[in-house]
């Protein structure tokens, strides 16, 4: 079921999300818990900081190559300019393979 939210949380929601000091806070919020994680997992040595450091790596390389490389507008794209190509290739006696 769809729930109504009633003007006033509407309005702070809108409030917050055009005040830029709403994404400071919360930057120095998250920035500060992150440290507050990560900094004894480093004076101990651990191998944690660096798995995490892959994973998110791995995550962003992923879904940007699925994004701009594979996704299936990108496909789409690629599908109409083979036909484009074909067609015009066709139309002006030009053999792609040469």
């Amino acid at each position: 079921p769809l729930t109504v939210l009633s003007q006033g949380n509407t309005m702070s929601f809108l409030e917050k999300a055009v005040n830029p000091s709403f994404y400071k806070k919360k930057w120095a919020s998250t920035s500060h818990n992150i440290a507050e994680y990560y900094k004894p997992l480093f004076r101990a040595g651990s191998v944690k900081p660096l798995w995490h450091i892959m994973i998110a790596t791995s995550v962003i390389m992923y879904t940007q190559n699925y994004v701009f490389n594979k996704g299936p507008k990108i496909q789409a794209a690629r599908k109409e300019q083979k036909v484009a190509l074909e067609e015009y290739y066709a139309n002006h006696g030009i053999s792609h393979h040469h």
